[in-house]
């Protein structure tokens, strides 16, 4: 590898998301071309291994021919598996989940070109990740002007050679993002590259009246969309989704509980159902029905002669399982609330209304609550 390949690498990588329309801007793309992001992946990725399921890894070490192209592909690339493995601890496969990745660029520069940063902007990123963004922001504000925060100690001390080796050295906080860094506030803008349930009050307080917060809704359903809110004089920050699919692996305080022991399905009350489960393989859709639900994980099971699509609250102990026969679906349902008809009522009101697209929703964040609404028919 020589410097010139990777000099010429990221020019092709500007090119390319300037044409995608997600580089807008002069100075954003300087810092795409001077940031190398290959100096924060030297510790390799993994790759989906070939023919397997969607947890199945193989690492891709620094030395792998063709590592230094994929760094400038397009793409997330993972960085580390089951919350402490990274690719130099592995030979052959892992089956666990990824915990923390180098999100793909065009992502980046995306969210980087929302926030809109001026020249003296003080910015709070939460989730350092590998710290390509950060560069980004470093180069791009100057160091000074950029704090970001990582949960994972190691995460972010990887992160901090990375931007050292770079020149960049910005100030590194290792915490709860989910907490803010209340001893820097208050921030122009704030950016998380995380997904989150509910969007921190925290965020807000220490953002600056006019400032802006970025982030990540989601459920756990998997539908999230990002928002862009403005703090007002009165501590409320108010917003709109930004459309697009944007996906975000959640904040580890915020994942899922395991499934566990799911209960009896066999038990519960039995009617028609006025929507099936395929309405959730609509993107939409099922960020609508995390309104509803945004505690609920959804699974299928397959059985002898049939497959039933289960919504499932762990900590609320509700659920509801749907069964497909023709045309028809039914719905057995157990457990505290009754989730299928919450998310029914939620989804047929939406479609009363017109089923608006997610960036026609709207978003207030107060200190007791967030309200996310969508326009009226």
């Amino acid at each position: 590898m020589t410097v010139m390949d990777a000099a010429a690498l990221r020019r092709a990588l500007a090119d390319r998301l300037a044409e995608g329309g997600f580089l807008r801007s002069e100075p954003w793309r300087a810092a795409v071309e001077a940031v190398p992001r290959h100096e924060f992946l030297r510790g390799g990725f993994f790759e989906q291994a070939e023919g397997s399921g969607p947890t199945a890894w193989r690492p891709v070490p620094a030395d792998e021919r063709g590592w230094l192209e994929r760094c400038y592909a397009d793409e997330s690339l993972v960085t580390q598996i089951a919350g402490t493995i990274v690719p130099g601890d592995i030979r052959g496969e892992i089956l666990r989940a990824p915990t923390s990745s180098s999100t793909m660029p065009n992502l980046v520069v995306r969210m980087l070109e929302d926030l809109q940063v001026e020249d003296w902007h003080r910015v709070l990123e939460i989730g350092t990740g590998t710290g390509y963004s950060t560069g980004l922001l470093c180069h791009r504000l100057g160091d000074d002007l950029v704090t970001s925060m990582e949960v994972d100690p190691e995460v972010s001390r990887r992160a901090g050679a990375s931007l050292g080796a770079c020149g960049y050295f910005p100030e590194l906080v290792v915490g709860d993002g989910l907490a803010g860094h209340k001893n820097g506030a208050p921030y122009d803008r704030l950016i998380a590259t995380c997904g989150v349930l509910e969007l921190p009050y925290t965020w807000i307080e220490q953002t600056k009246p006019g400032g802006i917060v970025l982030a990540t809704l989601c459920g756990w359903l998997y539908s999230s969309e990002l928002a862009r809110l403005t703090v007002g004089d009165d501590g409320v920050a108010q917003g709109r989704f930004l459309g697009g699919q944007i996906s975000f692996m959640l904040a580890r305080p915020q994942l899922p509980p395991p499934l566990g022991t799911l209960p009896d399905l066999q038990t519960g009350k039995e009617r028609a159902a006025r929507l099936g489960a395929d309405v959730l393989d609509d993107w939409d859709a099922r960020f609508v029905a995390q309104l509803a639900a945004p505690r609920a994980q959804r699974i299928s099971l397959t059985f002898d002669d049939r497959t039933e699509r289960v919504v499932l609250d762990v900590e609320a102990g509700a659920w509801a399982a749907l069964a497909q026969d023709g045309e028809h679906w039914t719905v057995r349902q157990g457990g505290p609330v009754h989730l299928w008809d919450e998310i029914e009522e939620h989804l047929l009101r939406w479609r009363a209304d017109g089923a608006p697209t997610l960036d026609r929703f709207e978003i207030l964040v107060t200190p007791e609550a967030q309200r996310i609404t969508w326009p009226k028919a």
